[in-house]
């Protein structure tokens, strides 16, 4: 994965004491975020804060920060925390992909009709999308 990311530009900076964060409120924020255009960017953000910089991204000062760096409105995106109904949106919306047996991540699901788990070649990729493409 460091090898894959140097190609690409991206820095994983894994480390002894380095565990997995909760991201349940990063997701809820990402849900806040894709109605300003912004999902992929704030996605990013998150992803170069956890791997990259050693942060916390189940911190809410993380999460903060990142809405900021990316030019959200910070203090209304971190109230939708707490507001249970979007708490329970974005738990439904976890619960259709795990019945749907997306487990692990990342999941690249295409069309709904096929998936790719894990860190996989660009090959793989271009073998789902020709295999799709075929098909139609």
């Amino acid at each position: 994965m460091i090898e894959a990311g140097e190609e690409l530009g991206f820095t994983f900076d894994y480390f002894d004491e380095m565990r997995m964060s909760n991201t349940f409120e990063a997701h809820i924020l990402l849900e806040y975020a894709k109605y300003f255009g912004k999902q992929t960017e704030l996605k990013m953000r998150l992803t170069t804060a956890f791997f990259s910089e050693r942060k916390d991204v189940s911190k809410r000062e993380v999460l903060k920060q990142a809405l900021l760096d990316v030019g959200l409105d910070a203090t209304e995106a971190m109230s939708k925390l707490d507001d249970q109904e979007i708490r329970d949106e974005i738990k439904n919306k976890e619960a259709f992909w795990q019945n749907a047996g997306v487990n692990s991540v990342p999941t690249i699901v295409f069309n709904k009709k096929s998936a790719v788990t894990g860190a996989q070649p660009v090959d793989v990729f271009k073998k789902v999308l020709t295999d799709l493409v075929n098909a139609s």
